[in-house]
Parts: C-alpha cells; structure tokens; sequence
C-alpha cells in the first residue's frame, strides 16, 4: 500500500470520529433507552456496539457492491443521502410513538382515589394507581426486547456518508487492502466514538434524580430520541 493509503485512513479515522460526536443520532437514543429501561451499562454498550456494526457494514457493502456494478460515486452519495432521510424519519417516528407510549403509561400509573361508602353512612376514599406492583405482567417483557431490534433496524438504514468516496478510491485503484484498512479504520473509530460517549453519558445521568418527572422516564426518552432524528432531518447533523 502506497503512503496515499494511509493518509486515507488517517482521514477515515478523523471523519468517524468527528461524524459521530457531531450526530446526537449515534448516542442520545441510546443513552436516553438505557435509563428508562434501566438497562445495565454493559448490555446498553453491546446493543450499541451491534446498531455501530449495522450501520457501518451496510455502508460498506453498498460502496463495495457500486464497486462492482461500476455505480459512480455521486450516484451511491445520492443513495446514502435518500438512506439517511429513511433512517431520520424512523427515529422521528419511533421516538413520537414511544413518547406517546411513556405518557400514557405515566398517567394510567398516576395515583387517584376512589370513594368507599359503607353501610353505616361512614365515607373513605382509597388511593391507588393502575398497574403499581405488577409491571412483569401483560407482557411488557416482551415489548422491552423489540427495542433493540427497533434500533438495530434504524441505524442499518442510518448511512456513513463520509465512507463511501474514502472507499471507493482505493477500490478504483484495486486495492483491496486498501479498502480494508480504510473500512476497518473509519468503522472502529465511529463505532469506538460511539460507545465512549454513552459510557460516559450513561455513567453521569445515573446520578440524576428526576423526583416528581420520574414516572415520565419514558415519555422524555421518546421526546429526546423524537428531537435527535428531528435535528438530523431539519439539520442534516
């Protein structure tokens, strides 16, 4: 491999990373599921270690296979930009449905009370909320397992726009080292971006107490995640 090369992949190297801290897309979701769902931190890391892999291996192997169609780059950049569109509105639409999900669960759990009357004209009201003590039930296990496939599902059609032009250079040299070094580069270096920012993200909200907007958890998750695809869509982040 020639110096160009490697010139390649320390650019590929310096675009991950700056690609994924400036795309709240990358974390927020992330970060914001974990604290409602109350996921450890190590599961939270390996279901977005596996939405990275999507999203970068999907890039991938479209450039490789305009690669072999002999797909010019602008066409496979207009691709990747109509994938991004895709992805933007599937994590607007995922992030309303599940705000929508979090209030109406936070208000069907809201404590009220109902007036007891008894036979001898005595009168009390009893305080108590829908579904208190009996989360496990109703099969609320199984919708907490779809969301990270719904994630998964959203960052494979999510692009890495910088990647292709940085692939398809070497490709068009037939390099095929090339393309690998450049691939492996920009993939660990979003991937590993990706995964240090939600750490320490993570680590820092778990100290946050939200008292009263507790039970609002999941509603406020849906609305950060809703207001990330947003800024991707209407900002292009």
């Amino acid at each position: 491999m020639n110096s160009s090369v490697w010139i390649m992949a320390g650019t590929a190297a310096s675009l991950g990373f700056f690609h994924t801290l400036i795309g709240p897309d990358h974390y927020l979701p992330f970060i914001f599921m974990s604290r409602a769902r109350r996921w450890p931190l190590p599961k939270t890391l390996l279901i977005a270690l596996l939405c990275g892999l999507g999203h970068v291996l999907s890039s991938v192997v479209l450039g490789l296979a305009g690669v072999a169609l002999g797909v010019a780059v602008f066409k496979l950049e207009r691709i990747e930009s109509v994938r991004g569109g895709v992805a933007a509105w599937l994590l607007i639409g995922f992030g309303l449905a599940y705000f929508l999900w979090g209030l109406r669960r936070a208000l069907r759990r809201r404590p009220h009370a109902h007036p007891h009357l008894h036979q001898d004209g005595s009168e009390h009201e009893h305080s108590h909320g829908h579904e208190q003590g009996h989360a496990h039930v109703h099969g609320r296990a199984g919708k907490a397992n779809i969301t990270p496939w719904v994630l998964f599902t959203i960052f494979v059609f999510g692009p890495c726009e910088p990647l292709i032009p940085l692939v398809m250079y070497p490709a068009a040299r037939h390099s095929a080292a090339g393309v690998l070094l450049v691939s492996v580069t920009f993939g660990a270096a979003t991937i590993l971006t990706m995964l240090a920012v939600i750490a320490s993200v993570s680590w820092g909200v778990s100290f946050v107490r939200l008292g009263k907007l507790e039970p609002y958890v999941h509603a406020l998750a849906g609305a950060m995640i809703f207001l990330s695809g947003l800024s991707v869509q209407l900002l292009g982040l």
